[in-house]
């Protein structure tokens, strides 16, 4: 194995854990983003205040996002199968 396709694999890598965790995280930033906007509006300064409904979002975009987010990994994975089983 070169150094090119280790690159490549690493860089495959980043690119799926990017793909799998950026919209879990995204959803949670702009909820916490909104509820911090809420409180600083409202002048709430509690802190469970804005952990539920990140739990919540997060949860909720597990659920709706599951599916393609586990197809991500399987084709990661079969692709790395592919050149393990390629050496």
């Amino acid at each position: 194995m070169t150094i090119q396709a280790s690159l490549d694999i690493l860089r495959e890598a980043f690119l799926t854990i990017i793909t799998v965790a950026g919209p879990v995280l995204l959803i949670a930033l702009v909820i916490g983003l909104v509820v911090s906007i809420i409180q600083a509006a409202t002048q709430i300064q509690e802190q469970t205040l804005s952990f539920v409904p990140k739990v919540l979002a997060v949860v909720g975009s597990l659920i709706i996002l599951g599916n393609f987010m586990l197809n991500n990994l399987i084709a990661f994975t079969e692709k790395i199968f592919e050149i393990i089983s390629g050496l």
